[in-house]
């Protein structure tokens, strides 16, 4: 009986509590940048897809650049988007296609004085 219970010893596996500490804390750091990072990453998101929404709509292609500026305007509304107006979208027209382009940066606070800074770009031309 004695030597059952030395081998069961030898064989027990299992998480420290220093390993467990460090899986939360390190799991706790992912949190915290998912959640600052989230509503800039969703809007970027919803950015694209209403600029590719405003360029491939039929009637975009005999608007004129203001009238794009507003049908954009309207979607980014529905859509609450914070990250670009429609003043700063690049709209031209190419063999009949509305390009629209764009770029943008955002500055993020962490913590004390760092910060992150993400840079978006897209374009709704077809590659």
């Amino acid at each position: 009986m004695n030597r059952e219970n030395s081998t069961l010893s030898v064989r027990q596996r299992g998480v420290t509590l220093t390993g467990l500490l460090m899986g939360v804390a390190l799991l706790g750091i992912v949190a915290f940048f998912v959640m600052k990072l989230f509503p800039d990453i969703t809007d970027y998101l919803a950015i694209v897809k209403d600029v590719k929404a405003t360029a491939q709509d039929p009637a975009s292609r005999e608007m004129s650049i203001s009238d794009i500026r507003t049908a954009y305007s309207k979607r980014a509304e529905i859509d609450n988007v914070k990250g670009i107006e429609p003043a700063d979208l690049d709209i031209s027209k190419e063999n009949g296609e509305v390009v629209i382009t764009y770029a943008y940066s955002r500055k993020i606070p962490l913590f004390a004085n760092a910060s992150l800074v993400l840079d978006f770009e897209g374009s709704s031309a077809k590659k």
